[in-house]
């Protein structure tokens, strides 16, 4: 019997690696219409030769997400993203990669996240890493099966103007893999050279909503 009372309020995001975001984005928000609603590009993250990469999210209804990471720079491998802890590492894939795939459950406040970690800390399976990146706030800890699970919170709403560059990011990321040099520097200038083009037409909608 479950004594132990239910705070979580169900899936923030499910998390998976690629190698083929240009197909990724067309699935997913081509094909079955899921809009994508937040990005982070993150250059020079985690430990040493540790690649950079960029991690979007679409929206799959009712709040809830799925995420992918590309990483700049690596190259497919057998079994790819749907290899097991095994075979993972008899082909010596990089452990960051393994480690991308994980579920995070949503709650609805620091109570509730600090609650998970007080359970887990309790428990076998120790929280391992508490910290906030971009606009939430994270707990970490491996389950019995070795996933990565994450105890999620958010910090602040996510902005418009925060879905808008989630969208210029990845139109600049799929612009380089087709150019063939995909390179977090050669995403972030083909950005800036969107936002130059767009800015005057931006400016215009602007002056539109506020001089109707």
């Amino acid at each position: 019997m479950n004594t132990v009372p239910h705070i979580a309020d169900g899936v923030d995001h499910v998390a998976y690696p690629t190698f083929n975001p240009t197909a990724t984005v067309h699935f997913y928000r081509n094909v079955l219409g899921f809009p994508v609603v937040h990005s982070i590009c993150a250059a020079g993250w985690g430990p040493e030769k540790h690649p950079d990469f960029i991690h979007f999210f679409f929206d799959i209804g009712n709040g809830d997400r799925l995420a992918f990471f590309y990483y700049f720079g690596l190259e497919p491998f057998d079994r790819g993203p749907l290899g097991d802890a095994y075979t993972t590492h008899t082909n010596n894939v990089p452990l960051f990669f393994v480690r991308s795939r994980h579920l995070a459950i949503r709650v609805a406040g620091d109570e509730e996240l600090t609650e998970y970690q007080r359970r887990l800390d309790a428990s076998e399976w120790p929280c391992e890493l508490r910290l906030q990146h971009e606009t939430i706030e994270s707990i970490y800890t491996h389950d019995p099966n070795g996933y990565l699970i994450e105890f999620t919170r958010a910090l602040r709403p996510v902005t418009p103007q925060e879905d808008l560059d989630a969208n210029l990011t990845i139109e600049a990321l799929l612009d380089v893999i087709a150019a063939g040099s995909p390179s977090m520097d050669a995403l972030l200038s083909r950005k800036a050279d969107l936002i130059v083009d767009r800015a005057p037409r931006w400016a215009d909608a602007q002056s539109e909503v506020s001089n109707p």
